[in-house]
């Protein structure tokens, strides 16, 4: 009963402990959530204030960011606008030496290129002028021919006349040179006399000069009385006989012309002389009647040439004289780029 009693008692104790520790624990409960909430709000307004003071520290380090970027962005502008001042005005004086330094080597190079230029233009001009002087000679040559084929017979007659024959001869020779343009180039029978061992004084009609010196000798003294008494008769029979002797008087003539060895009286003279017939049908004459006179004449070192065969010889002449002013104005060029690379090297340097 007691021991009953005993646990009733124990219940009751700790019915009324409990009730009281949780009444204490209710009232604790209820202070540490109100300190709680106080703590809490204290920090919120902790972190509001570290907030505002972040935000104040940014914008103050901002602040002190852009005038610190602000100075030394004028400071490097002052600094870089002075070293450019300097720049300039090294550069500007460099500048004015450096184009007085090439003025002074591009003038003479300029003047070198004028002279090449003008250089050029001359021998243009002079290829130019030569082939105009090749066509206007070729039609001349045909117009020649023309007019020589024509006047054969009418001359005939006077020609007959030695004194006559021989001016015409000349004439023809002279008509020849200057049709091949080389009247500056060839010295006719006053201006050219040689010494013979056993014939004594020997004139050619003709010394055609060649480049480097050398001459060529002309011969005109053909006798061609024969060749007019065959054009004068109407008797076949005698014109066959007068061609005959026109062609044997040519093949003498050739020999006399061997024996005198004009290449010999000459110096630089070539081995062979040029023998003129004065008209296409005279060399036609003798070459018909005897076809060995061309074997003959290569043999002996005597060219037979009508005035179309030596127009085109003297033509080959004026060619090469041509060639000759052309070397030498090449050379003038060359010695002017020689002089215009020893410039540029000079410049370079």
């Amino acid at each position: 009963m007691e021991f009953a009693f005993l646990i009733i008692g124990l219940l009751v104790g700790a019915t009324a402990s409990w009730i009281v520790v949780r009444s204490r624990l209710a009232t604790d409960v209820t202070r540490l959530r109100l300190e709680l909430e106080h703590e809490r709000s204290v920090a919120d307004e902790k972190v509001g204030v570290l907030t505002q003071a972040r935000e104040q520290l940014s914008m103050q380090l901002q602040a002190m960011c852009a005038e610190a970027l602000r100075g030394n962005s004028e400071q490097f502008m002052q600094l870089a606008r002075a070293q450019f001042e300097q720049l300039q005005l090294k550069a500007t004086h460099d500048l004015d030496s450096r184009q007085k330094a090439v003025e002074s080597l591009v003038t003479p190079i300029k003047e070198s290129l004028e002279k090449v230029n003008t250089e050029v233009k001359t021998l243009e001009t002079a290829r130019i002028r030569d082939v105009t002087r090749l066509s206007t000679l070729l039609t001349t040559v045909a117009e020649t021919n023309d007019r020589l084929r024509t006047e054969t017979n009418s001359l005939v007659t006077a020609l007959r006349a030695p004194s006559v024959h021989g001016r015409w001869g000349e004439l023809q020779l002279k008509n020849a040179v200057e049709a091949a343009g080389m009247l500056a180039y060839c010295d006719f029978v006053v201006q050219a006399t040689g010494r013979g061992d056993e014939n004594g004084l020997l004139r050619p009609d003709l010394v055609v000069r060649l480049p480097g010196g050398r001459t060529v000798v002309v011969d005109a003294k053909t006798p061609i009385q024969a060749l007019l008494d065959a054009h004068q008769t109407d008797d076949d029979g005698v014109r066959t006989q007068r061609l005959a002797d026109f062609a044997r008087n040519v093949r003498d003539h050739v020999a006399a012309l061997k024996a005198k060895s004009y290449w010999k009286q000459f110096d630089s003279a070539p081995d062979f002389v040029v023998m003129f017939l004065p008209g296409e049908s005279f060399f036609r004459a003798a070459i018909e009647q005897d076809p060995s006179l061309l074997e003959l004449h290569a043999q002996s070192g005597i060219i037979l040439a009508s005035p179309a065969t030596l127009i085109t010889m003297l033509r080959t002449v004026a060619s090469s004289w041509r060639e000759e002013q052309v070397a030498q104005s090449a050379r003038a060029i060359s010695e002017l780029g020689r002089e215009l690379y020893e410039r540029l090297g000079t410049m370079t340097e």
